[in-house]
């Protein structure tokens, strides 16, 4: 008996460890696959390799439509940020600071776009587009990612009040500061590192968001669907390089959002 738990253990200890790589495996090694494929000097989008090259990055950038697609996506990272993290703010603050009627049910609702598939909820900003005859454009796809990305500042800034407490707004608040004092000296500190992590996700979000955009965007497309243009009916080599580098941006992006939250919970 003893003999068949020595050899037992570690052939258990290893099957998490295995699993794990090759769920890891599953799925990146696609996106490796394609980073691979953006150096190869073959015309066509797979193999075989015949060769190292930068051409096709070189290409990217000549193509004007495709710098003016990452121009918009810019504009619609940016101005979902601008929309959803001022927004979030002032729920996270209002959900940590006051009670009200249906305050966990309000909670529960304005995070579920997390958790709804991206074309649900493209479909249904569609039709509220629709009805209240608003054309389409990146006005209404920077509204449609704005109101749906909300719930990552919420999340993150809701997170951190809770940590925080509210026992320097109380102090604060007892010493007759002001609400706008409070806010600019107390909370707006505490806070400020998950406004930029926030703000950095969802500008990243946004940009490279693929199902709401279809749904919203008019003529003026952004990269992502510039990119799904292109598999869809020439499969240039070109999509390779533009994909790593939407890869490249956003890792950078999303790295810097944890790297500045875990920094500011380690301090906590």
């Amino acid at each position: 008996m003893s003999n068949a738990k020595r050899t037992f253990r570690p052939v258990s200890l290893h099957i998490p460890w295995t699993a794990t790589a090759l769920a890891f495996a599953f799925l990146y090694a696609p996106i490796l696959v394609m980073v691979a494929m953006s150096f190869n000097a073959n015309k066509s989008v797979g193999l075989p390799f015949t060769g190292l090259t930068l051409h096709w990055y070189g290409e990217l950038f000549r193509r004007t439509d495709m710098l003016t697609a990452m121009g918009n996506s810019i504009i619609v990272g940016a101005g979902a940020a601008l929309l959803a993290v001022p927004l979030g703010l002032l729920a996270a603050i209002g959900l940590d600071r006051y009670e009200f009627p249906g305050k966990e049910t309000f909670r529960s609702l304005v995070m579920m776009p997390l958790v709804l598939p991206g074309v649900v909820t493209g479909v249904a900003l569609l039709n509220l587009m629709v009805i209240a005859q608003v054309p389409l454009s990146l006005a209404t796809v920077i509204v449609g990612q704005g109101t749906s990305l909300m719930c990552i500042t919420i999340g993150e800034v809701f997170g951190r009040l809770q940590q925080v407490g509210r026992s320097q707004t109380e102090a604060a608040f007892n010493l007759g500061a002001s609400e706008g004092e409070v806010f600019r000296r107390v909370t707006l500190p505490n806070i400020r590192s998950a406004l930029l992590a926030s703000t950095l996700m969802t500008f990243s979000l946004a940009a490279d968001d693929l199902a709401i955009t279809f749904f919203l965007t008019g003529r003026d497309n952004t990269l992502s669907m510039v990119l799904w243009s292109m598999l869809r009916s020439q499969g240039s080599p070109v999509v390779n390089a533009a994909g790593t580098l939407m890869i490249v941006v956003t890792l950078l992006l999303f790295s810097t959002a944890l790297s500045l939250s875990l920094s500011q919970r380690s301090r906590r």
